[in-house]
């Protein structure tokens, strides 16, 4: 009853005053009906270079809402941020979308620019759709075989020991600064181009540690070329199944993990938000998309836009003393 007495109040209001009030009115009713409309055209989904974590994330997901939004949803691979610029600069009318992990959010703590654009203002975000541990995986020349060990040995030999790393900012990164910070420990960086050198100069007893995506860890974990000391996930991982993670290893509290969210431009409706949001936690949900997310050593975890920006937020706060402590700058 409320809500007509509203609307009729609306309508007689248009009686007395047409010319402005009938135009807000009827405007209002196209806005409502482009929304419920959507999509009418090609859905673009925009993300980092082909073939990475980004890029398989944005795969699963185009392939996946494409068939229920009866519109084409393709990947545009975009290198390094420019991706991240298209969609923070397009039009808010659900047609442009961003597929990237935390980089969104930590790159913009390394720089004194703040890397051009602001994560919370804008972008809209609709899920936090995949979640990615990494481990941390050891020669196993290092005489170690836990966590424990390892920061026994570090303290031991502070400055002695080295990780590999490539990528400023990246997840694996961040772990590993992280875990230096929070356990306490001086182990030196070593910067690589990319993440297959910098395991095979730690496969090769080059380095002594670093932290990578699960997927790239399993073979070589399998095969004993390299060992695993633990997962950075907050929960132990059906990836590794029985592994322990480092905050029951002697860090409590620790976490950083990759995780991938799905967004779009600041103002982006609320409607489509929303639609974009159900029709990806409902692809995510099926056994066929659970099993291709878990094939690229990933987990699917699924969130409402409210809990990815709490999520982001929280991630801000607590990495920028990292970030600051570490002096990390982009490469």
């Amino acid at each position: 009853m409320k809500y007509n007495v509203i609307l009729a109040g609306t309508r007689a209001g248009c009686v007395a005053i047409p010319s402005l009030c009938c135009a807000l009115y009827m405007g209002a009713g196209s806005a409502s009906a482009a929304e419920q409309g959507y999509p009418i055209k090609t859905v673009r989904i925009y993300t980092s270079g082909a073939g990475g974590g980004n890029d398989l994330v944005a795969r699963i997901i185009a392939q996946g809402i494409s068939p229920v939004l009866g519109q084409p949803v393709v990947v545009e691979n975009r290198v390094g941020i420019i991706s991240v610029d298209s969609v923070s600069k397009a039009a808010p009318d659900g047609y442009s979308l961003l597929v990237i992990g935390s980089s969104l959010w930590i790159d913009p703590l390394m720089r004194d620019d703040g890397g051009g654009w602001d994560p919370i203002r804008d972008f809209a975000p609709i899920t936090l759709a995949v979640i990615s541990p990494n481990v941390l995986v050891v020669n196993p020349s290092l005489p170690v075989k836990t966590t424990r060990e390892l920061i026994a040995l570090a303290k031991s030999r502070p400055g002695d020991l080295n990780y590999a790393s490539a990528g400023s900012g990246s997840t694996p990164h961040v772990a590993a600064e992280l875990f230096k910070y929070m356990a306490g420990v001086n182990i030196v960086r070593i910067l690589y181009k990319n993440t297959a050198t910098a395991l095979t100069e730690l496969i090769g007893g080059q380095v002594h540690l670093t932290f990578t995506p699960a997927g790239t860890a399993t073979p070589h974990v399998k095969s004993g070329k390299l060992r695993a000391l633990g997962v950075t996930t907050a929960q132990q991982s059906a990836l590794f199944p029985g592994l322990p993670t480092l905050a029951a290893s002697g860090v409590p509290g620790y976490e950083a993990a990759s995780t991938y969210g799905l967004f779009a431009p600041a103002k982006t409706p609320s409607a489509i938000v929303m639609r974009l949001n159900q029709e990806t936690l409902k692809m995510l949900a099926q056994p066929g998309a659970k099993e291709k997310v878990f094939n690229t050593g990933s987990e699917v975890i699924g969130s409402t836009p409210d809990e990815l920006t709490a999520k982001m937020k929280s991630e801000m706060a607590r990495l920028a003393k990292v970030v600051k402590a570490a002096g990390m700058k982009p490469d």
